[in-house]
């Protein structure tokens, strides 16, 4: 894992069983189920993961950046004109937090440390 590369991508999903089995058929990934509403997958090219949402998805792609130092890279973002949209939080395996760049988008920065 390098700073500042797009280390996964995360999509949202209605239904993660038929969303697994679509991509399974489709081009073989493999999947590791984290819980009844997060699901990782594997055997693409980039590693990411599907989460659940019952709401419409209208761009359901979040770009995820890797950094060890969260606090440092989130300083940057933010004198850089992004804005936090979600603040730091933990997940099984690290924590990371969502900002959204000048022209509206949202991205992530996640740590192992």
């Amino acid at each position: 894992m390098k700073n500042n590369h797009i280390d996964y991508v995360e999509f949202k999903a209605n239904d993660l069983e038929a969303i697994k089995k679509f991509y399974h058929q489709s081009f073989g990934w493999g999947f590791t189920d984290y819980g009844p509403t997060y699901v990782s997958f594997s055997e693409s090219g980039l590693y990411g993961g599907f989460e659940k949402t019952d709401e419409d998805i209208v761009n359901g792609a979040l770009v995820i950046l890797y950094h060890e130092n969260l606090g440092s890279i989130k300083g940057k973002i933010i004198e850089a004109g992004g804005e936090i949209s979600k603040d730091i939080f933990s997940f099984p395996g690290g924590h990371r937090f969502h900002f959204m760049d000048p022209a509206g988008n949202e991205l992530a920065v996640w740590s192992d440390k």
